[in-house]
């Protein structure tokens, strides 16, 4: 394993490389990003008496996406938490040339990516984990979670892609879709991506915290969906809608309301125009028996890439689920 080293996301972040073997398309890693800690008060004369100080938290990114948020990681260390996001492979920091970007045609693959993350967390004798996750980054913890009992604290899934955006059809879409999967998994599926969820962004940002973002990472329209992966996402569509078995509390946070992309209007700059978010709040339901949903107006598909006033709501309805978490567990 290498060593942590300067991140790309500047001072207060460094990066590890997380070997993961080979596949046939090459040499496999994920990258372990981590925000350095933020110090304790100077006038805290019996520890770190901060909420989160024994807090781990491991966040995982979405489709066609890698880790940039600066701001959401201060949130965490800012409370005491060590933080951590991890660049899947073939993502982001990971992505090696040669290599067909996001793909892999089982969820369950990610398995190796996380415990190799969690594993280089160093000590975490007595420290709580919470899971982090975003739109596919969401369904992969989840799915993580409901198999992995009593290894985490708290899960916090933000616009969590946990149903098909088609919904009543999944069923009669699957079957086809992993018969495609089969015989010709690398064929490309159809979609269509004008841009506008990345436009909509654009023209949210706050000039006074701007975010960076890497095009080459996280291109203006989404990658290439295979059928091998599409199949992946909707067996683990299907494991959801029969049920989960998370039993750490579950935070979910979406969008009060949903937009079509199929044309540019100011309705995209205040709705998640990615996921229906109504058949992902009750596809919620179904992660385990502890599940809160917060339904944020005016939010993005990523809530905290919000205009101001969403995202100020996004990170109050937050802090309030995990400051009532932190002291019920503590």
């Amino acid at each position: 394993m290498d060593a942590w080293v300067p991140d790309i996301l500047g001072e207060g972040f460094e990066q590890l490389t997380l070997p993961l073997g080979e596949d046939a398309e090459g040499d496999v890693v994920a990258t372990l990003v981590r925000a350095l800690p933020s110090a304790a008060p100077w006038w805290s004369l019996r520890g770190d008496r901060r909420p989160l100080a024994d807090v781990d938290v491991l966040y995982v990114h979405g489709w066609s996406d890698y880790f940039f948020q600066k701001r959401l990681a201060r949130y965490w260390t800012d409370r005491g938490a060590r933080f951590f996001a991890l660049d899947l492979r073939k993502y982001g920091r990971s992505l090696r040339p040669g290599q067909t970007p996001g793909y892999v045609v089982d969820l369950a693959t990610y398995d190796e990516d996380i415990q190799a993350a969690l594993s280089a967390r160093g000590d975490a004798t007595g420290r709580r984990l919470v899971l982090l996750g975003h739109s596919t980054g969401g369904l992969t913890l989840s799915l993580w979670a409901s198999r992995h009992p009593r290894q985490v604290d708290a899960v916090i899934l933000n616009a969590p892609w946990l149903e098909f955006q088609l919904a009543p059809a999944r069923a009669a879409i699957a079957p086809m879709v992993e018969l495609q999967a089969r015989l010709r998994p690398m064929d490309a599926a159809p979609q269509i991506d004008l841009g506008f969820y990345s436009r909509a962004q654009r023209e949210t940002a706050d000039p006074d915290d701007p975010v960076e973002i890497n095009p080459l990472w996280r291109p203006e329209q989404a990658m290439i969906v295979h059928a091998g992966w599409l199949h992946a996402v909707l067996a683990g569509h299907a494991a959801v809608s029969r049920g989960l078995a998370i039993d750490a509390p579950v935070c979910v946070l979406l969008s009060a309301r949903s937009a079509p992309p199929t044309r540019w209007s100011d309705e995209l700059t205040s709705a998640d125009s990615v996921l229906v978010v109504d058949d992902i709040a009750r596809a919620a339901l179904r992660l385990g028996p502890s599940v809160t949903v917060e339904r944020i107006d005016g939010a993005l598909h990523d809530v905290f890439l919000s205009r101001r006033e969403a995202r100020t709501e996004a990170y109050a309805r937050l802090d309030r689920w995990v400051r009532g978490w932190a002291h019920a567990t503590r």
